[in-house]
């Protein structure tokens, strides 16, 4: 499974990424506005560290409006995905930037029927938000093994990404289901790294080390 990092912090990103398990990076217009920063030159300057795929998201509610802003939006760099809003006209979008070979993200998705379309206008991927439909006391995951078996029975090239990921157990659930990506927020890539005997056990090999003779 693909790891993504959820997030447009670039210190964040040049962090993990120096640890070699990152794939690629998505951003969404809250998580720029967070930053404070210029949206082009956050795109940019994470491309350059990240070698994988980096979703960006139109914000145009209109097809007319989204297709050319997804053009100019993969001006940027050749390893841009435009995430496009799962509503009629981002479907519109989709297949219309298929068909210009843009890569696309089909972006707050909820339901297997929505997966399903998204797969058949040509998305790239979907992503499937499970955190948000946990928050309203749905099992977010249980959609996620309805979408990978639908897609699997029709061997559909789109690519799930498991988003609003909450804690690690998210991760490793969608491990099992066999989801293609995990995109993964800094503070829950940092609890997937820690356990606690990990600590423990590294404190008792420095104590000991302490303990061993040392040529003079």
């Amino acid at each position: 499974m693909k790891i993504f990092l959820d997030t447009a912090n670039v210190e964040h990103i040049r962090e993990a990424n120096s640890w070699g398990i990152i794939d690629g990076v998505t951003t969404n217009p809250t998580l720029i506005a967070k930053e404070g920063r210029d949206f082009r030159e956050v795109v940019k300057e994470i491309c350059e560290i990240v070698d994988g795929p980096i979703s960006a998201e139109v914000v145009s509610m209109k097809s007319d409006e989204m297709v050319p802003e997804a053009q100019d939006l993969v001006k940027i760099h050749k390893n841009i995905i435009i995430k496009v809003p799962m509503m009629p006209e981002g479907l519109k979008t989709i297949k219309r930037l298929k068909e210009l070979n843009i890569k696309t993200n089909a972006t707050l998705v909820f339901s297997p029927n929505q997966a399903l379309l998204a797969a058949k206008a040509g998305a790239t991927y979907v992503s499937p938000f499970i955190g948000r439909l946990d928050d309203i006391g749905h099992v977010g995951m249980d959609i996620i093994r309805d979408i990978m078996i639908i897609f699997e029975n029709y061997k559909f090239e789109t690519q799930v990404i498991v988003a609003s990921i909450r804690h690690p157990i998210h991760v490793i659930d969608a491990a099992i289901a066999g989801a293609h990506v995990a995109t993964v927020p800094w503070p829950v890539l940092q609890k997937m790294v820690k356990h606690s005997l990990t600590d423990v056990g590294i404190q008792r090999f420095l104590d000991d080390w302490e303990k061993v003779p040392k040529s003079k």
